[in-house]
């Protein structure tokens, strides 16, 4: 088909972002009031399903820092403090600690990655962005063979 008129049609480029889960926003947002707080959760993300336990960004800090602390080395105990330190640029670009809005990230603990080409893969910590969970339910997919930390 051709445009018959001389005039461009009136058309304006915009920025779109993913329509996040207001649910799991919320829920992300109560656990996060409490350090010690989890929930099994299974969540369907790109390339299969993980099962684990939902927990706060302060508590995915705390043992991602406790796991890099058992390892030797310089590198390990700069990687320790490396959230607490992304947080404490965030906050200071911000000016200042403030209300930060809904959740966008989503931490889980002892984690299972299911997919349908291999066997499942264990994850002691995981970090993922809200908005590429596409579905989601309270319990666990699969047997949790591992021990709480």
């Amino acid at each position: 088909m051709t445009q018959t008129s001389g005039a461009a049609p009136d058309v304006k480029p915009a920025a779109t972002e993913p329509v996040l889960d207001i649910h799991l926003q919320m829920l992300v947002q109560l656990l996060g009031q409490e350090l010690r707080s989890a929930l099994p959760v299974i969540l369907n993300v790109p390339g299969g399903v993980l099962s684990g336990d939902l927990i706060s960004h302060e508590a995915w800090k705390a043992a991602w820092a406790q796991d890099l602390r058992k390892i030797a080395g310089e590198g390990a105990r700069t990687m320790a403090i490396f959230p607490e330190t992304v947080d404490q640029g965030v906050e200071e670009a911000r000016g200042g600690a403030g209300p930060e809005g809904l959740p966008r990230w989503i931490h889980l603990r002892n984690a299972t990655i299911l997919t349908g080409s291999s066997a499942p893969v264990w994850l002691a910590l995981w970090r993922a962005r809200l908005a590429d969970v596409s579905g989601w339910t309270l319990g666990r997919a699969a047997p949790d063979d591992h021990h709480d930390r």
